[in-house]
């Protein structure tokens, strides 16, 4: 599954993809109150605890009535009381009479209808009269009707999104069985990488990437160790074998090429990693490496995993990486191995061809309903600029020129 050389050996986009999903064993479960979830994926299915709505409400600010006529247009409601969302009422309604109601009351026994009060007049004497006829039910959430007591809500592998959160919540759920999240490190290498202003100096850059991979994995809700080692062997080795004992993912960016100064494989070799693959025929991204470490515990009769995803120097290939792989890699350790939801778009320029399909940073945008893509400048993959304003990566194949008006693949930047 590896390879060498300029092209040759090289692997496709879709057999790394194929390998990132479906290599990786998922992690362990855990229990958490539901509060913890966000972003999570479920690890066992999840039934409501209670009817959706509890009880019977009124769906309008107005009047609960009970009338035995076909036409209520014009009858006279004697008003017998209140009820407010979140209060309680013994009352009985009998025929021809009303109680006022809000959204959210419950409504009382003997409703028939809920009349809302933009078809009521207020008459003398606590009497109300219907300017209009309505429906039998009318305006009453009765319970149950969306979700009954036990009714299955979410399923495995359900994502726990915000909406999620809260109909769960709604539901009366308090704690799911979720997949663990991944505990992640961060590896900078290179002796060119400046920490801090104060550590600039002539032939130094600017860390992108440590800031770059730290907020990303925030951004779903891991928070990661960012480590900077110099590229020295001995410092990478020391490193893996420290980070293997404790992590379930280590990403590492730069050293992963063929230089006199790039240690990540030698390195992950020596401390146990087996490689799954290295070199995918793509731009930018071509040494992207993928390593499994494997420790069998003998206590508890099974193995523990440590993955290393190594992730080229240079930041446009480490952001293109983590938008493709990361996010396919980070799923896949929580059970989730469906694939990228690939779109399709009008190119509005041509492209030259390249020997390796490439991954543009471009602008998509919808014009008289079509979904079209204008190409961004500064492409190089030491250069970030255009992702100020890049919402999409798009895939264009290899060894194709390709014109205006043609349809490509891409995917929208999530963040």
């Amino acid at each position: 599954m590896s390879g060498c050389g300029a092209e040759k050996g090289l692997i496709s986009i879709d057999e790394a993809l194929s390998l990132i999903q479906t290599m990786p064993k998922a992690l362990s479960t855990e229990s958490l109150t539901l509060a913890e979830c966000l972003n999570r994926y479920l690890a066992k299915e999840v039934y409501s605890a209670v009817n959706l709505p509890s009880f019977s409400q009124s769906a309008v600010d107005g009047y609960a009535i009970h009338s035995s006529l076909e036409n209520m247009q014009d009858t006279i409601f004697e008003v017998v009381g209140e009820i407010k969302a979140g209060s309680e009422s013994n009352h009985q309604l009998a025929d021809g009479q009303a109680i006022r109601i809000f959204t959210g009351g419950k409504v009382p026994d003997g409703t028939t209808h809920v009349a809302r009060q933009e078809i009521v007049k207020l008459e003398a004497d606590q009497k109300i009269r219907l300017l209009e006829n309505i429906k039998p039910q009318a305006d009453i959430r009765f319970t149950g009707e969306e979700v009954q007591q036990g009714q299955q809500l979410a399923d495995i592998e359900q994502k726990i999104n915000i909406g999620a959160l809260a109909a769960l919540s709604m539901a009366g759920i308090q704690t799911i069985d979720v997949f663990r999240s991944p505990k992640v490190a961060v590896v900078i290498t290179g002796d060119e990488v400046a920490e801090s202003p104060e550590d600039l100096q002539v032939g130094k850059v600017f860390d992108a990437n440590g800031p770059l991979l730290k907020a990303w994995f925030k951004d779903y809700g891991i928070e990661v160790e960012i480590l900077h080692i110099a590229d020295e062997a001995e410092q990478v080795t020391q490193c893996f074998e420290r980070l293997k004992q404790h992590y379930d993912l280590i990403i590492t960016t730069g050293g992963v090429s063929v230089g006199d100064y790039d240690f990540v494989r030698p390195c992950a070799f020596e401390t146990g990693f087996k490689q799954i693959f290295w070199k995918v025929k793509q731009k930018p991204g071509k040494p992207l490496f993928f390593a499994e470490y494997t420790e069998s515990i003998q206590d508890v009769h099974s193995d523990r995993h440590c993955y290393l995803l190594g992730l080229p120097g240079n930041p446009a290939a480490v952001y293109v990486s983590m938008q493709i792989y990361g996010k396919a890699l980070l799923d896949a350790l929580q059970n989730q191995r469906q694939p990228l939801q690939w779109f399709s778009a009008i190119l509005m320029h041509e492209l030259n061809s390249d020997a390796r399909e490439r991954f543009l940073r471009m602008h998509a945008y919808f014009e008289q309903g079509e979904l079209k893509l204008q190409s961004l400048a500064k492409q190089q993959s030491h250069m970030l600029s255009n992702l100020m304003h890049a919402n999409s990566l798009v895939r264009i194949p290899a060894n194709i020129k390709l014109d205006a008006g043609q349809e490509v693949s891409g995917i929208f930047i999530s963040n």
